[in-house]
């Protein structure tokens, strides 16, 4: 007996949906230790890099190196601080986020021993908001304390907002102290904005304790923010790191993984050392010639 032919599954399809735009609210840090300086990654990369170093030996004691025509070789560049990489951090980050989409607005505030917005409301003109950037600069004064409990109330005002609108608030806060643990006094609320950390710090040492301050950025996080929001982390001094961490966040907090499960940037010398053993297993040819 004949029997009628299955009938065709249906076809699945996802509807596009639109992202909300962001209002994203930079909150430097702008005490003393913001001015410190950071390493060059020249001599970085040279150091401990376990790869023969293919440069010219140094010149005998006391001989200054020569440039082209037997002139003197410039010097090494003076260093750059960790502010300076702030802001070129921030410049990167809004210019490529408004290619994005041209809808994301921008405002920023500075971190003393609380927060101050350097221009009340946001928005998304690039000129505005290099203007606001350029003008960012790291305090003479080492403060006594930092306390994240204004950042908390503006963005919960700005949030509530953003809601209003249709858009979704976050805040940015990037932290430079090893040894001043922030503070709040922010009761628990509905959470109506996103949290991300960037903390740039000194290496351990006894004047410093900059994984009692990490902790105590963690729990600030997770008592504020209403999507994922990612911390990130350095104590090497490098601008590129800083950089990096920066293109991580330009990630839009619905389309984000949680922190545990990123795995990019990707690093590109590792990924050819794997395709060349890999190669290699299979038979290619390798040298022997000593």
């Amino acid at each position: 007996m004949a029997t009628d032919p299955a009938p065709p599954a249906a076809r699945y399809s996802l509807p596009p949906v639109r992202l909300p735009a962001e209002d994203i609210l930079f909150c430097v840090d702008v005490d003393l230790e913001a001015r410190a300086e950071m390493k060059a990654a020249a001599s970085t990369a040279s150091s401990g890099s376990g790869t023969p170093s293919t440069a010219s030996p140094p010149p005998p004691s006391g001989q200054q190196p020569a440039g082209a025509g037997g002139a003197r070789a410039p010097g090494p560049r003076p260093g750059v601080r960790r502010m300076d990489a702030v802001r070129q951090a921030l410049l990167l980050f809004v210019h490529s986020k408004l290619a994005m989409c041209p809808d994301h607005r921008f405002a920023f505030a500075t971190l003393g021993e609380t927060a101050s917005m350097v221009k009340k409301g946001f928005s998304s003109d690039s000129g505005s908001a290099t203007e606001a950037i350029h003008s960012l600069s790291a305090s003479e004064t080492k403060y006594a304390m930092a306390d994240l409990t204004e950042l908390f109330k503006i963005a919960y005002q700005e949030g509530k907002r953003a809601e209003l609108e249709s858009r979704l608030l976050r805040v940015v806060l990037i932290y430079c102290r090893s040894s001043t643990k922030p503070q709040h006094q922010w009761p628990v609320k509905p959470k109506n904005f996103t949290l991300d950390i960037i903390y740039l710090h000194d290496k351990p040492s006894a004047d410093n304790c900059p994984q009692k301050v990490y902790d105590t950025l963690v729990d600030a996080l997770e008592h504020v923010s209403q999507y994922e929001g990612y911390i990130l982390e350095t104590g090497q001094g490098l601008a590129r790191i800083l950089f990096r961490q920066m293109c991580i966040l330009l990630s839009h907090p619905l389309q984000r993984c949680i922190q545990d499960d990123i795995d990019i940037p990707k690093q590109v010398a590792k990924k050819t050392l794997v395709v060349e053993a890999a190669q290699n297993e299979d038979g290619a040819p390798v040298s022997s010639q000593q």
